[in-house]
């Protein structure tokens, strides 16, 4: 799967994962305030996409993520 693929996917996941999430999500948008998520709901997002893409994302790593195409691209470089 491309960086591109990856970046439309993790915006669908998130828009159904969260229901505060607006329905029109961009790649620059900020991950967390985007989704008004806090630490705790941004690891239970991370499990379900190392579930989903099959890779392991280190939190730390999600901790210096500000955008869904920067998630992307760290998920992008385990696959």
């Amino acid at each position: 799967m491309d960086e591109a693929a990856l970046t439309t996917r993790l915006l669908e996941l998130s828009r159904q994962r969260f229901a505060g999430a607006p329905a029109e999500l961009s790649p620059d948008d900020d991950l967390f305030q985007s989704l008004g998520i806090d630490s705790v709901q941004a690891l239970e997002l991370l499990s379900e996409l190392e579930r989903t893409f099959g890779v392991e994302l280190p939190d730390y790593e999600l901790a210096e993520v500000r955008s869904f195409a920067e998630l992307a691209r760290k998920l992008h470089e385990r696959l």
